[in-house]
């Protein structure tokens, strides 16, 4: 048995690094009475919810303002001697003591970068400390499923420069016994996107945005919903059977508040026009997932089209909900969405991310743990999935170095895990 003081915080350091866009963030450390380190990085994201925590940034003309100076400062001198001595397995209680000694509802004080590090960092630490995986860690004996990723391999929105309007289009692989034959299948299909895309529209196609996804010269959703649909088939798979299609409209970034309309397709849309706009997609398209289809605020059109679309399509509540348990509280009252997509720097501890991964369970909703599009090597996100046994996980398209350490973590669990390791498939998908 290991002598409590093996798990005592020593020290707790932070650091300004960069993220996969070229932008500081901020990487914590936390180092234990036993030697151990817990190391985490922070994500940030392009497109955000207006209620998310806040990033504190240095402003100024260093990195253009983003600079996380500001958050270092906070942890290496205000963070690290309220945690000192501590113990790195009271995960709430240190989580409660960062939120106390932020202060603000949305973290502004510290900024919930430098919270988020920490917290993560301690998690990792105690993992360490009791010699088990991080995903071991937090789901115990129960952790073993992996998750159905949800792969956006066209971007549009504001992770592309195209006129794309929905932000990001995904392909899903569902028809396969193990993850492994998934994340395989969903590589061959994006191969040919390319090949497809290449020879469609010119070499400028195949430029990839921020999670790694093409970026084509396109206009219409169709358009690029018809791509991944011939890609799939191309590659010999089946559209819908083996790989759906999942979308993230981001509705908030087309939304015109003065107007009360949606701008997409060349084409002014009212809420309702715009519901029936994704109901001609979902019956011509195998679209087993829509996220935030309509403006953040708007809890009352996603209550009547997740009403609509029950037993058919998951509706996923990112920017409405921002992994906030108060917000989740609201939408499972009025019936908003079915789906959490749990993004830990939204909400900026790992206790109150799982706080809305548990309210979500417990309310029939599915959990979605998501990446950012800026991102880090920093793989805590797959640990999380199979952690929470949510059976899904968007890390974004096999391109890139920080969102390929997702998954090749994501295989080794899968080794790790052996007879006992679960995908779930299609199941990940019922109602």
């Amino acid at each position: 048995m290991l002598e409590v003081d093996f798990f005592l915080i020593r020290n707790v350091r932070a650091r300004e690094v960069l993220d996969s866009r070229g932008n500081p963030t901020l990487e914590a450390e936390v180092l234990t009475e036993g030697g151990v380190v817990g190391r985490a990085s922070v994500p940030a994201g392009a497109s955000k919810g207006v209620h998310e925590a806040v990033e504190l940034r240095d402003g100024g003309k260093r990195f253009h303002g983003l600079g996380v100076l500001k958050a270092v400062r906070n942890v290496n001198e205000i963070i690290a001697k309220e945690l000192k001595g501590m113990d790195v397995r009271e995960q709430g209680k240190i989580d409660r003591k960062l939120i106390e000694l932020d202060g603000t509802p949305n973290k502004s004080r510290l900024g919930a970068n430098a919270v988020l590090g920490v917290s993560l960092a301690v998690a990792k630490a105690a993992a360490t400390s009791y010699g088990i995986p991080l995903y071991a860690y937090l789901g115990g004996i129960r952790a073993r499923t992996l998750p159905v990723p949800l792969m956006n391999i066209i971007n549009g929105g504001k992770h592309a420069g195209n006129e794309l309007k929905i932000q990001e289009f995904m392909i899903i692989p569902i028809g396969f016994k193990t993850f492994k034959e998934a994340l395989t299948a969903a590589c061959e299909i994006y191969y040919e996107l390319k090949s497809f895309l290449k020879e469609r529209y010119g070499l400028n196609a195949i430029n990839v945005g921020d999670e790694g996804g093409f970026a084509p010269p396109m206009k219409e959703s169709r358009e690029a919903l018809e791509a991944l649909v011939s890609s799939i088939e191309s590659t010999g798979y089946k559209p819908g059977s083996e790989v759906a299609l999942g979308i993230d409209a981001a509705a908030s970034n087309f939304y015109e508040e003065k107007k009360d309309k949606y701008i997409i397709d060349g084409k002014e849309l009212s809420s309702g026009e715009l519901a029936d706009y994704y109901m001609e997609l979902i019956s011509s398209y195998p679209i087993r997932s829509i996220e935030d289809p309509f403006h953040e605020e708007d809890f009352k059109s996603f209550a009547s089209f997740t009403r609509n679309v029950r037993g058919k399509v998951q509706v996923v509540g990112d920017d409405i909900f921002v992994t906030n348990v108060e917000r989740l509280k609201r939408g499972i009252e009025l019936g908003a969405a079915n789906a959490l997509l749990l993004k830990v720097n939204q909400i900026g501890t790992l206790t109150e991310a799982l706080e809305a991964a548990e309210l979500a369970f417990r309310s029939g909703y599915k959990v979605i743990v998501s990446h950012r599009s800026g991102e880090t090597e920093d793989d805590y996100i797959s640990d999380i999935a199979v952690g929470l046994n949510t059976g899904q996980i968007k890390t974004g398209a096999p391109a890139r170095g920080e969102r390929t350490v997702k998954y090749n973590r994501l295989i080794r669990i899968e080794e790790e895990l052996g007879g006992r390791a679960l995908y779930p498939g299609k199941e990940a998908f019922s109602f």
